[in-house]
This record gives structure tokens, sequence and C-alpha cells, in this order.
């Protein structure tokens, strides 16, 4: 299909987008429905989110003067229409890969990418930020927060709000509301109330009915508290949005955000205000694309699809989620105490499908990781087996919850890591490198990683037969295919030895496990015979066994997905230092201490030496 291009390849920058009338604008939103469905279709991406902020973005490219002006998007996944109208339209066959443009903003891309993001509700407080240092500074220019009514559900979203309003600095904050229905009758209301509201004679009236509100002599308490619940009343029914008014910011709104008339004029509206302002827009998730429409969870986060029918190029092998949300489901057949909780991600972890069989014992706490954990701990206190499925990037977000509400209690919490290791093409800020690293550290947590998905299934079912915090970290997408059966639990802190020679010792953990055996081969056409050992266990290791091998076999190679610092092969070392064993020579082979940027997991399990190849050619070079 031949994409219609006539007005977006005249945009070279956000003045191209000030020049052009409403007729043009509106042709050039549906031009770029059209350019994202064929694009994404091709590369994968963020795609319903994306269509339902086509109007909210160019609006906010005509009113505001990017880069002089700040947009600072929250998440970024809807950053692409934004990229787009910057003058990246042409390199969008690279989305997402190697080398290529960024899923979400960057500052090295372009100058129109003011902040970096990749995790939700960050938004308005790097916002405040860049508000304060303008005022510091007594500088000129507008800040604009875009922020998605899923993200207002992160606490540190409301956080920043209540400090906004308190500071009084000027600052726009959008909420892209996709839920709510549009209405006319509100929509007149609400274009009233918003005229009214930034008229420079109903901020003085309302100063001075306040004045004399706060000076009418006491006539008794009851009429006094009448008079107060009768205001209140009429303040709330006439106002929307009040929550935001009594933070101290002015609510415009709502208005629809396919409208691009009533958003230019809404955004300009905003821009002249003073203070912090809010404005509400209504949008429509996956707009203009029927399929993204009808299934906006699955078209969030998409990788190539049939753009007639909607339907994914998807592998036979099952997930790693998916195995994980039908052995749940098992268990919890069997054992009425288990429980399953996760953060605006059902689908994406699995759980839909435990979620249809025990709606009662699901919560999707929305984007709140931090209350995920410390909800798992008080159900986890009165008996229950919380189940908290999160991706590993996201824990991140609930570390001290992880300390002090569960482990520091030994509280029996299952955290079921998702998307550990090198996740492909959403970059550095979704890769899961860190996990190992921050939990072993952690008195009183069990930390395990599967080989494959049999042994996630015997894993997660030790796991909720354990009494303590416990978790079990696995990689995105499939990896062996190996045939399935009933899970069986396993030893807590034994290791599998699945190879033995006498030459070197392979010590593999996770996902690194099956390039470690491929490797084993490799090794073998070279004469040299590897010991290898499936660890299973990052803490507690196996250390006996470490400790047996390491008296007849003195070369020793660490093998993880995981940073370096701190995490697997840190360990190992440890382990030999406690023990008094210094007469081994020990390699490790992880990721190293920088940030590693999108592309396939092929490709960048390749570029940072995670393939048998280099394991074998590593071992080479090691022994000498």
């Amino acid at each position: 299909m031949i994409i219609n291009m006539k007005l977006i390849s005249k945009i070279k920058g956000p003045e191209d987008i000030k020049k052009m009338n409403i007729d043009e604008l509106t042709k050039l939103a549906w031009e770029i429905r059209d350019f994202l469905v064929q694009k994404v279709a091709k590369t994968g991406g963020h795609l319903a989110s994306n269509l339902g902020v086509v109007e909210l973005s160019i609006a906010l490219h005509k009113v505001f003067d990017s880069p002089k002006d700040k947009l600072i998007w929250d998440v970024g996944h809807q950053s692409y229409v934004h990229k787009i109208l910057t003058g990246r339209w042409n390199r969008f066959d690279t989305l997402r890969q190697y080398n290529g443009l960024s899923g979400f903003p960057k500052r090295k891309e372009s100058p129109h990418d003011h902040f970096e993001t990749g995790h939700s509700s960050t938004s308005i407080s790097a916002a405040v930020g860049f508000a304060k240092a303008r005022d510091l500074l007594k500088q000129n220019y507008c800040v604009t927060a875009i922020i998605g009514d899923g993200a207002m559900t992160g606490g540190m979203a409301f956080e920043a709000l209540n400090y906004a309003g308190e500071i009084k600095s000027d600052l726009t904050v959008v909420l892209n509301d996709n839920e709510m229905s549009i209405s006319s009758n509100v929509g007149g209301l609400s274009e009233y109330l918003n005229s009214l509201r930034t008229d420079p004679k109903y901020a003085r009236i309302k100063k001075d009915v306040e004045f004399l509100l706060n000076h009418i002599p006491a006539i008794g308490k009851r009429v006094s508290k009448t008079v107060e619940r009768v205001k209140d009343s009429l303040k709330y029914l006439l106002v929307p949005g009040m929550l935001f008014e009594e933070l101290g910011f002015t609510y415009l709104g709502p208005v629809n955000g396919h409208n691009l008339k009533a958003l230019i004029r809404i955004l300009t509206m905003a821009k002249k205000t003073k203070g912090p302002v809010l404005v509400h827009v209504l949008t429509k998730k996956g707009k203009g694309y029927i399929h993204a429409e009808k299934n906006p969870d699955k078209f969030h986060g998409i990788g190539p699809f049939n753009i007639k029918t909607g339907q994914t190029f998807k592998k036979s092998v099952p997930t790693y989620s998916e195995v994980f949300g039908k052995t749940l489901t098992e268990l919890a057949k069997a054992d009425d105490r288990i429980v399953a909780i996760t953060a605006a991600m059902s689908s994406g972890t699995g759980l839909n499908v435990f979620k249809q069989n025990f709606p009662d014992r699901f919560f999707d706490v929305g984007i709140a990781e931090q209350h995920a954990v410390t909800m798992a701990a008080g159900l986890a206190n009165q008996g229950f087996k919380p189940v908290v499925a999160l991706y590993s990037t996201f824990l991140q977000r609930a570390y001290d919850q992880v300390i002090h509400d569960v482990c520091m209690q030994n509280l029996h919490v299952i955290f079921a890591i998702d998307r550990a290791g090198l996740v492909g093409n959403d970059g550095e800020t979704h890769h899961g490198v860190f996990d190992y690293s921050f939990l072993r550290s952690i008195p009183n947590m069990v930390l395990m990683a599967p080989k494959d998905e049999q042994e996630m299934r015997n894993m997660l079912k030790t796991a909720v037969n354990y009494n303590g915090p416990i978790s079990l970290r696995y990689p995105r997408g499939s990896e062996w295919g190996t045939a399935i059966t009933p899970p069986e639990e396993i030893p807590i802190g034994r290791a599998e030895v699945l190879i033995e020679g006498g030459d070197l010792l392979i010590l593999a953990i996770g996902s690194m496990v099956k390039p470690s055996l491929d490797a084993a081969e490799i090794l073998k056409a070279h004469k040299i015979h590897p010991t290898v050992v499936n660890c299973r266990f990052v803490k507690p290791l196996d250390e006996q066994l470490i400790l047996d091998y390491g008296k007849t076999i003195k070369n020793i190679i660490t093998v993880e997905e995981n940073v370096l610092a701190g995490g697997f092969g840190c360990a190992v070392m440890e382990c030999l230092e406690k023990n008094d064993i210094y007469n081994v020579r020990i390699k490790r082979i992880g990721l190293p201490d920088r940030f590693v940027l999108h592309g396939s997991q092929e490709i960048l399990l390749k570029e940072n030496g995670l393939t048998a190849e280099n394991i074998a050619k590593t071992a080479k070079r090691f022994l000498g």
C-alpha cells in the first residue's frame, strides 16, 4: 500500500506546522495515522497510544514553540507523532531497530526531545524542575508535561501535582484521558468555564468574594456550617476537576482530543494563564485503525502485524509469560491462598488467564509498583500467598518496599520477574539487567532463574510452597520449547550438573544455560572438555558444588544476562573468597557497566558477547 505523504513530506520541523491552516492540519492528522499503521506494522511498537494523540501532538506544536518551549512526555511511548512533527518521519523505517530511531524520547536524536523517559509518572516532576530552573535563571519559556490517565495512577504524579500547586510556577499539565466518553453538553459548559476562569475579571471577583466571606461576622455555628456546605456544594457542582483546583491548578476542560480547533483554543488559554494549569483532554486510544480501537491493550505495544487482519506474526512456541500464567492458574486451583497482583500488566505478564479463572483473587493496582509490593506484604501477613508479577525494569521502582515491607519482615511474597535480561527493541529504559545485583544483596531473599519453561514451572511451584521472600526471573519471549509436564519442587539452593568435563568449569544461570551448553559443544571440537552447571539459584548459591569442583578444576567461567557489577559472577567470587579458595582463576561474562541501547535481542546478545560463539572464544582465550 502506498502511504499518502503529501503533507508529511513537507515537514522539516514544527515551524511547518504553524504555517498550515485547520483544513491542512486535519488532513495531516489522517496522513499521520495511515503512516503510523504502515510503519509500525513492519517494525512493531506502541501503536494504539500514538493513534490517540495525533491531533493533540499537532495542537501542541501549533501553540508552543519547541525547542524553546519544553514538551515533556510521560513514559514517551506516545511520542511517535511528536517525532514525525519534528522532522524525523524519514527515519521511521528504522524505528526501534539497532542504531535506528528510538521508540521513546532521546535527547541525542533531536533538540525537541527535552527529557528522556520510558517509565511512567515522571513527567510532572521533571516539568517542575524545568520550570524552577527557568525561574531561577530568569528565562522565558513554557513548560508542558503530557501525561496519560494510566500514568496518573502512579503516586509520583500526585506528589508532583501537590508540589507544583504549592510553588505556583507557570506550568501546563496535559492530562490525556482515553477512558472517559465525550459529552457535548459538558463540553459547552466547560468552554464557558474556561473562558470565565481565564478572564482577569473572574480572578479579581473570586478574590473579592473570598475576602467578603472571610469577613462575615459569626452568626452561630449552625448557620456558619450551612454557609460553608452550600459554598462547597456549589463549587463542586459547577466546576469539574475540583481535585486539581484544590491542589492549586487552574483546570481547563474536558476537551475533545480529536477536535483540532478546540485543542488549539484551550492550549492557547493555558499558555496565557499564570500559575499551574491542567488541561483535561479526552481521546480514543487506537483512533482511526479499527483493530487498535477494538483491542487497545493488544496494540499498546505490538510486534510486526498484518494490517488487514491485525494479527501478529507470532511464534508457535509459548512464551515464558504464557507458561507462567497457565502454571500459576493450575497451582491456584489447588491452593485458594494463592493471589496474583500486577501493575497494569495483566496481559503482558500472562495473568489474563488467572484473571479469567479467579477474578476475586486477581488485583491490578494500576501503574503503582510500590503499592503492589506493600499490598502483597499485607496479604502475606494474613496468610495468603501473593504472587507479584512485574517486569524487571519496573520492579526497580519498588525497591524500598521489597527491602522494608517484605524482606525485613521475612514475609512470603513471590516475585515473578518478567522481561529479565535484554528485552530488545524498547531499549535501555526497559532492559531488565540489574535484578540479580539489587535483589541478591537483600537479607532473606531467595533468587532463582530457570533455564527453560519447564524449570520455570518447577520453580513457581517451589516458590508458592516456600515460606519467605522468593523471586524467579525469566526472559522475554520463549527459549527451548521444552515439553511441559506437571511441575515438581526443586531443593532450594541446589544446582544441576549438565555436562561433566575436567578442563573448565562453566557456571551458567537462567537464560545463559543454553548458550553455555552450545559453547561446550564448540569447545569439544577443540579438545576442551568443560563441566557445565545450571546453577538455578543466584541466592543461595550451591556453594558445596562450586567448592567441590573448585578443588579439581582451577579455571572457572560464570555466564549471566545481567550487569557484571554485583551480579551472579560476583556471588561466585564471594563464595570462593569466603571459603579461602584462592588457587583458582575466574572469568566473568555478562553485561558491561553502560546502558545498552535498543535493537533486536539477537543483535544485542551478540554485541555484548552473550552467545555460544563468544563464550567459547572467551574460554579458549582464558585457557591460553
